[in-house]
Protein backbone atom coordinates (compact mmCIF):
# COMPACT_ATOMS: atom_id res chain seq x y z
CA UNK A 1 0.00 0.00 0.00
CA UNK A 2 1.19 3.50 -1.12
CA UNK A 3 1.66 6.61 1.56
CA UNK A 4 -0.53 8.76 1.31
CA UNK A 5 0.93 12.12 -0.34
CA UNK A 6 0.58 15.08 1.84
CA UNK A 7 -1.09 18.23 0.46
CA UNK A 8 0.88 21.23 -0.12
CA UNK A 9 0.11 23.91 2.47
CA UNK A 10 -2.16 26.42 0.92
CA UNK A 11 -2.21 30.01 1.52
CA UNK A 12 -3.75 33.32 0.13
CA UNK A 13 0.25 34.04 -0.82
CA UNK A 14 0.62 31.17 -2.90
CA UNK A 15 -2.48 31.73 -4.59
CA UNK A 16 -1.36 35.76 -5.00
CA UNK A 17 1.52 34.92 -7.02
CA UNK A 18 -0.74 32.77 -9.71
CA UNK A 19 -2.50 35.69 -10.46
CA UNK A 20 -1.33 38.70 -13.14
CA UNK A 21 0.26 41.51 -11.12
CA UNK A 22 -2.40 44.07 -12.13
CA UNK A 23 -4.88 42.12 -10.07
CA UNK A 24 -3.06 41.27 -7.13
CA UNK A 25 -3.50 44.59 -5.14
CA UNK A 26 -7.18 44.05 -5.33
CA UNK A 27 -7.60 40.91 -4.44
CA UNK A 28 -5.30 41.61 -1.83
CA UNK A 29 -7.63 44.17 -0.34
CA UNK A 30 -10.92 41.87 -0.87
CA UNK A 31 -8.70 39.87 1.06
CA UNK A 32 -7.96 42.04 3.69
CA UNK A 33 -11.51 43.58 4.10
CA UNK A 34 -13.02 39.97 4.15
CA UNK A 35 -11.25 38.65 7.03
CA UNK A 36 -11.83 42.05 8.66
CA UNK A 37 -15.61 41.07 8.35
CA UNK A 38 -14.98 37.22 9.68
CA UNK A 39 -11.96 36.83 11.17
CA UNK A 40 -12.49 33.53 12.11
CA UNK A 41 -13.41 31.93 8.35
CA UNK A 42 -11.40 29.45 7.23
CA UNK A 43 -9.69 29.84 3.74
CA UNK A 44 -9.23 27.39 1.17
CA UNK A 45 -8.91 27.11 -2.79
CA UNK A 46 -11.68 25.37 -4.32
CA UNK A 47 -12.78 25.37 -8.23
CA UNK A 48 -10.04 27.80 -8.91
CA UNK A 49 -10.92 30.74 -6.75
CA UNK A 50 -9.68 31.47 -2.93
CA UNK A 51 -12.66 30.53 -0.90
CA UNK A 52 -13.74 31.60 2.53
CA UNK A 53 -16.17 29.49 4.63
CA UNK A 54 -18.12 29.57 7.76
CA UNK A 55 -20.14 26.83 8.70
CA UNK A 56 -20.44 26.25 4.65
CA UNK A 57 -18.86 28.23 1.56
CA UNK A 58 -19.46 32.06 2.10
CA UNK A 59 -17.81 33.72 -0.45
CA UNK A 60 -14.93 33.83 -3.09
CA UNK A 61 -12.14 35.49 -4.88
CA UNK A 62 -10.40 35.50 -7.76
CA UNK A 63 -9.74 37.06 -11.14
CA UNK A 64 -10.31 36.38 -15.12
CA UNK A 65 -8.61 37.67 -17.97
CA UNK A 66 -9.97 41.31 -17.46
CA UNK A 67 -11.78 41.67 -13.91
CA UNK A 68 -11.56 40.95 -10.54
CA UNK A 69 -14.26 38.45 -9.42
CA UNK A 70 -16.25 38.26 -5.82
CA UNK A 71 -18.20 34.92 -5.24
CA UNK A 72 -21.46 35.47 -3.78
CA UNK A 73 -22.23 32.14 -3.92
CA UNK A 74 -26.03 32.74 -3.60
CA UNK A 75 -28.51 33.97 -6.58
CA UNK A 76 -31.07 34.82 -3.97
CA UNK A 77 -28.75 37.92 -2.54
CA UNK A 78 -27.32 38.89 -6.06
CA UNK A 79 -31.08 39.46 -7.08
CA UNK A 80 -31.55 41.39 -3.93
CA UNK A 81 -28.42 43.81 -4.62
CA UNK A 82 -28.94 43.65 -8.04
CA UNK A 83 -29.75 47.15 -8.74
CA UNK A 84 -27.39 48.84 -6.57
CA UNK A 85 -23.94 46.63 -8.62
CA UNK A 86 -23.91 49.65 -11.35
CA UNK A 87 -19.85 49.00 -13.01
CA UNK A 88 -19.41 45.63 -12.72
CA UNK A 89 -20.70 42.76 -14.51
CA UNK A 90 -23.26 40.30 -13.08
CA UNK A 91 -22.68 36.60 -14.03
CA UNK A 92 -24.52 33.93 -12.05
CA UNK A 93 -23.78 34.42 -8.46
CA UNK A 94 -20.51 36.30 -9.40
CA UNK A 95 -19.56 40.21 -9.33
CA UNK A 96 -16.80 41.04 -11.97
CA UNK A 97 -15.30 44.53 -11.68
CA UNK A 98 -12.20 46.16 -12.65
CA UNK A 99 -9.36 46.22 -10.63
CA UNK A 100 -8.84 49.94 -11.14
CA UNK A 101 -12.62 50.42 -9.52
CA UNK A 102 -13.01 47.85 -7.33
CA UNK A 103 -16.55 47.13 -5.43
CA UNK A 104 -17.65 50.40 -3.08
CA UNK A 105 -16.76 48.82 0.73
CA UNK A 106 -20.14 48.82 2.14
CA UNK A 107 -21.41 46.68 -0.56
CA UNK A 108 -18.62 43.87 -0.21
CA UNK A 109 -19.34 44.40 3.95
CA UNK A 110 -23.06 44.25 3.32
CA UNK A 111 -22.49 40.88 1.30
CA UNK A 112 -20.36 38.95 3.50
CA UNK A 113 -22.29 39.70 6.36
CA UNK A 114 -25.53 38.78 4.49
CA UNK A 115 -23.68 35.40 3.00
CA UNK A 116 -22.60 34.71 7.41
CA UNK A 117 -26.54 35.10 8.17
CA UNK A 118 -27.33 33.00 5.46
CA UNK A 119 -24.89 30.30 6.43
CA UNK A 120 -26.06 30.55 10.33
CA UNK A 121 -29.68 30.41 9.39
CA UNK A 122 -28.78 27.23 7.30
CA UNK A 123 -27.17 25.62 10.04
CA UNK A 124 -29.78 26.28 12.28
CA UNK A 125 -32.68 24.67 10.11
CA UNK A 126 -30.36 21.49 9.90
CA UNK A 127 -30.20 21.43 13.33
CA UNK A 128 -33.72 21.67 14.20
CA UNK A 129 -35.19 18.87 11.63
Amino acid sequence: MKPEKAKPEYSFSSFLLTQEPQFRDCLNGLHQLIKSIVPDAEEMFSYQVHCFKHIYMLVGIGATKEYCSLYTMSSKLVKQIKNELSGCKLSGMTLHFNPDEPLPVEIITRIVLARVQENEMRATTRREK
